[in-house]
């Protein structure tokens, strides 16, 4: 099974609402991704425990290999 980019950025606001997420399918082929997400939440946390509220958005397809790769950026704001 393979995600497009608008259901990556479906399953990241619903973990985080306020955030505004990009997301680039960098291989074309719906496995590999590049996302930078900036979210007010992040304000006070460091780098790890931004990317971990993001993976926790991602869990169920990264478990079940339809998410091969992710290229992560977190940024408060």
């Amino acid at each position: 099974m393979t995600l497009k980019a608008e259901q990556l950025v479906d399953l990241i606001r619903r973990q985080l609402p306020a955030a505004d997420v990009a997301v680039q399918d960098t291989r074309g082929d719906g496995a590999h991704f590049a996302v930078t997400v900036t979210c007010a939440d992040f304000e006070g946390l460091s780098r790890i425990d931004q990317h971990r509220k993001v993976y926790a958005a991602l869990a169920g397809h990264v478990a079940d290999g339809s998410l091969h790769a992710v290229q992560l950026t977190t940024r408060a704001g």
